[in-house]
């Protein structure tokens, strides 16, 4: 259950966490490697033309897309340099 309200807070701590993927993409501390990976898995779910919960099911549709979009952010944080957790207060869970 602390895990589950750890990913709500991250997802909606998001002028924490749009900042913080700027500069995962500019910084050349992270390896191409990872940002295209992290650009494959956000674009790929997007494009994707099949959802978990259809989103004509108003706040179920969209839990399911905030539930991927926080799992991918959470990857970021891991893969990303101590420096960057640092600079943004960051703590790896």
């Amino acid at each position: 259950m602390f895990r589950l309200w750890r990913r709500i807070k991250f997802v909606f701590n998001v002028r924490k966490s749009v900042p913080f993927m700027l500069r995962f993409f500019r910084s050349k501390e992270v390896s191409a490697r990872k940002k295209w990976l992290s650009v494959l898995f956000l674009f790929g779910y997007i494009l994707f033309p099949w959802d978990v919960i259809p989103d004509f099911l108003i706040l179920l549709g969209i839990f399911d897309d905030l539930t991927v979009f926080t799992y991918i952010t959470q990857w970021m944080v891991k893969t990303a340099p101590s420096s960057l957790k640092q600079e943004y207060n960051i703590e790896e869970k």
